[in-house]
């Protein structure tokens, strides 16, 4: 595996690529989600590029840059047991060099739920990921389904720009227990960690309710409130039933594919997590056919 630290060194590496390149973008800490995402890379394409870098634009104000967790070499080793060719792991001059005034931003699908509660955020992700886009030069990307108003953000600004790529969503990896594998999840003390799975059985009890024929909103999302509700650590953020392309909150029953979405905060953590119902549709298939691809 190469390791690039400037771009200069990954075009010089990219180059002798051939065939199809898959990019992982990350921002490091990983867990065993973002490894799924380099084990679909690979086994769709002839190479795999991963990304390593803690991006400064994507944090507000009151969000602490300092403290996220960094684990380069830990994160290293795993991108080389999973057969990644090239990591890229540039520091913030490389990405924002002296003078930089460009920005992307994706109005629509990046204002409501995250991005009202993180002004700025998604202009700070759009930006760093086209730029990725243009340096990696990749024929597919791999974003993870639990950053799910990410993915669309993303895919709405690779149709909008004409990226010439694909982006394939891969469904959330889960612990045992149904806690969605996150970074934020070492936050957690022992006692928060054994609550935060009351967010995947509120999900899991509405898509079952969903399933027996529940489509009256109001009660699906009386039903992700009274499951959050038996555990007395989590507070919840917003929760969201929305159309899964436009991230429009749904006002009236649909037989169409939603988006079911919740931020809880336990502790101090936010943790968000989300599934399409019906629930069969969160596999890489079903998300394909829900989403179509861009």
């Amino acid at each position: 595996m190469i390791v690039a630290r400037t771009l200069a060194e990954l075009r010089v590496a990219r180059a002798k690529l051939t065939g199809s390149v898959g990019l992982v973008p990350t921002m490091g800490a990983l867990h065993e989600g973002h490894f799924t995402l380099v084990s679909e890379a690979r086994a769709d394409n002839d190479a795999v590029i991963a990304t390593i870098f803690v991006n400064p634009a994507q944090f507000g104000p009151n969000e602490d840059f300092n403290a996220y967790p960094r684990t380069l070499e830990a994160d290293l080793a795993g991108f080389e047991r999973g057969g990644v060719d090239i990591a890229f792991t540039p520091l913030i001059p490389e990405v924002y060099p002296l003078g930089f005034q460009t920005t992307v931003e994706v109005t629509g699908v990046s204002e409501g739920l995250e991005g009202e509660k993180r002004p700025g955020h998604f202009k700070g992700v759009a930006t760093v990921v086209a730029k990725l886009f243009n340096m990696a030069q990749p024929h597919m990307a791999y974003f993870g389904q639990k950053d799910a108003q990410q993915v669309v953000v993303i895919r709405r600004m690779v149709a909008d720009l004409n990226f010439p790529l694909d982006i394939a969503i891969i469904p959330i990896v889960r612990e045992p227990d149904g806690l969605a594998m996150s970074s934020r999840n070492r936050y957690l003390t022992p006692e928060q960690r054994a609550a935060a799975p009351v967010i995947y059985r509120a999900l899991k009890a509405v898509g079952d309710a969903h399933a027996a024929g529940e489509h009256h909103l109001g009660a699906m999302r009386d039903i992700i409130r009274g499951v959050i509700a038996t555990e007395s650590q989590g507070r919840i953020d917003y929760i969201s039933l929305a159309d899964p392309l436009t991230l429009q909150e749904l006002d009236a029953p649909t037989d169409s594919p939603i988006l079911a979405s919740l931020a809880v905060q336990i502790g101090q953590p936010r943790l968000l997590d989300n599934a399409l119902l019906p629930f069969s549709l969160n596999t890489r298939a079903g998300l394909t056919h829900a989403l179509g691809r861009v």
